[in-house]
């Protein structure tokens, strides 16, 4: 089961006050900072919290103080990734009537693309452990599925308004594999990307894709 951090804010100062709640919150980033670099160097599958406390100039005991395990570091990672790509979307704002549905797409897509750069290689490091790593995947769905459902009320209320027009009846469906192409391509896979991972070149697929599925194609 992947847990947040274990001890509150509150908790925190209660027994500590406010000077050594800041130290604490310094340690915690210095432990997400840690399994950030050390995924450059290992798959995920082989860190240890040892090595990764290790890394962090922290104990043992105190990476325990505040995450319960080292998938609990890798769910904080993806919710901070999340809340950055809520920021450059400007939370999923709806297309206004000065935005046309190709600077739409190019505008989550774009958004999506930053993100990945931002938080690689943690992204590219999970999405080739998924298929091995139960937990990963539940977080990693987990996170898609926040993204996934804003993305659906976004295009139900363009096609009630009569300005979106997507290739299936199945909203969510479609829309979860338009996200899933779209975590894959900018994962790096080499499936999508080919031999010479180009991520430019798949960014601009990308922004085709979604205009294409959502609204026809039109660029208006």
């Amino acid at each position: 089961m992947v847990h947040g951090c274990g001890v509150s804010v509150s908790q925190q100062q209660t027994r500590s006050g406010s000077t050594p709640q800041r130290r604490g919150d310094r340690q915690r980033r210095a432990i997400i900072g840690a399994v950030r670099e050390l995924l450059q160097e290992t798959p995920f599958a082989d860190l240890s919290v040892s090595t990764i406390s290790d890394r962090a100039g922290v104990a043992r005991s105190g990476f325990y103080f505040y995450f319960e395990s080292k998938y609990a570091v890798l769910a904080q990672i993806f919710a901070e990734a999340t809340q950055e790509l809520e920021e450059l979307t400007q939370y999923f704002a709806p297309r206004g009537a000065e935005e046309s549905p190709a600077a739409f797409a190019k505008r989550m897509v774009g958004s999506a693309a930053a993100v990945f750069a931002h938080n690689d290689p943690v992204m590219s490091a999970c999405n080739a452990a998924r298929s091995t790593d139960a937990e990963i995947r539940k977080i990693q769905d987990g996170q898609i599925s926040t993204v996934v459902d804003q993305i659906v009320r976004i295009v139900e209320d363009e096609m009630a308004a009569g300005t979106a027009h997507p290739i299936s009846e199945d909203i969510p469906a479609l829309i979860r594999t338009l996200g899933a192409t779209t975590v894959m391509m900018l994962s790096g896979d080499v499936t999508f990307l080919g031999p010479d991972g180009d991520i430019d070149r798949g960014v601009r697929v990308l922004e085709q894709l979604w205009l294409t599925c959502l609204w026809g194609g039109s660029a208006v």
